[in-house]
């Protein structure tokens, strides 16, 4: 089988599945229009998000057997068109939900201790210690939106906070353990101090976070956001900061991002960008949150386990 990889990726795909007698191709240079007029013998695909493959493209690709996607999210690759025509797409959330969640984490406790501020402060010779008092998650309600494999990661890493875990997930039900409540959204919005959403891209979950969706919380809330940047929309996002609706955001993810994530076009920025990087109480980082040295080899480990399972 010929495997095209399209993107970098940990070496551990490419040495495993070589080892098992795929013939495993570098095209991670070539142009998008010029892979698709020299790939018709392809049978593998190996990419994260460097461009879509939709009907437009894999119907150019008349052998492929399977997709490989190093990550999580599958809204770049047209999953209608791949069952129709038995490709089978894998993903490796497994390889970076830790990752993610641990960033989660990271992010509130540093918006909550005020640690950003504090480090340049400091730096700067200030020593304001009654500015920089913080917050605690102990005795906070976190409500998790989606409970996957990043929601439960989450979750899982929360236990030794004493803080109180609820979680709705709208296509999972019966998920309750010790370590987190199932709910309703209703009662989501109605006890929760923090919510982190871990839920896929999709046109129902476009702009999931608007006004109409902050206006039913019952209390103020701090957001995280590690999912994707498209699920919060930012001029209501500020709206809602500029009312105390919402407290504070932690967002690793804009709806400002390329579809494949890589960079933000400083060129095409509206005027609330200004608005939003001068607010102390949002953390931003540039979509790292499932990016560790360590999720690296991962995703590439489990999306091997999976290939070699159905190809060997």
């Amino acid at each position: 089988m010929n495997v095209h990889f399209i993107d970098t990726v940990h070496e551990l795909l490419w040495d495993t599945l070589s080892a098992k007698g795929f013939t495993c191709l570098d095209r991670t240079k070539v142009a998008k229009h010029d892979f698709f007029k020299s790939a018709e013998q392809c049978t593998g695909i190996v990419i994260r998000s460097r461009f879509k493959l939709y009907e437009q493209e894999l119907s150019q690709l008349p052998n492929l057997k399977f997709i490989a996607r190093s990550g999580a999210g599958l809204e770049n690759i047209d999953l209608d068109y791949c069952l129709a025509n038995n490709i089978k797409v894998y993903s490796s959330p497994e390889g970076n939900m830790t990752a993610v969640a641990e960033h989660a984490i990271g992010m509130i406790l540093s918006l909550f201790n005020h640690l950003k501020r504090g480090d340049t402060e400091v730096k700067s010779a200030e020593w304001n210690r009654e500015l920089n008092r913080g917050l605690e998650l102990s005795g906070k309600t976190i409500g998790i939106i989606g409970y996957g494999n990043m929601g439960s990661a989450f979750a899982k890493r929360l236990r030794g906070f004493d803080c109180d875990v609820i979680a709705y997930d709208k296509y999972r039900k019966g998920f309750q353990t010790k370590i987190v409540k199932e709910v309703t959204l209703a009662e989501l919005q109605e006890k929760a101090d923090i919510i982190s959403l871990h839920i896929p891209i999709s046109e129902e979950t476009n702009y999931y976070v608007s006004s109409a969706f902050i206006k039913e919380f019952k209390k103020p809330f701090f957001l995280i956001n590690t999912a994707r940047g498209n699920h919060v929309k930012i001029s209501d996002l500020l709206t809602a900061l500029d009312n105390r609706r919402i407290l504070g955001a932690c967002l690793d993810v804009l709806e400002y991002e390329k579809f494949n994530f890589e960079q933000i076009d400083s060129d095409e920025l509206p005027n609330e960008w200004s608005d939003l990087i001068r607010r102390e109480n949002v953390l931003l980082s540039p979509h790292v949150a499932g990016w560790t040295k360590e999720s690296y080899r991962k995703l590439s480990f489990y999306l091997a386990e999976k290939i070699i399972s159905d190809w060997c």
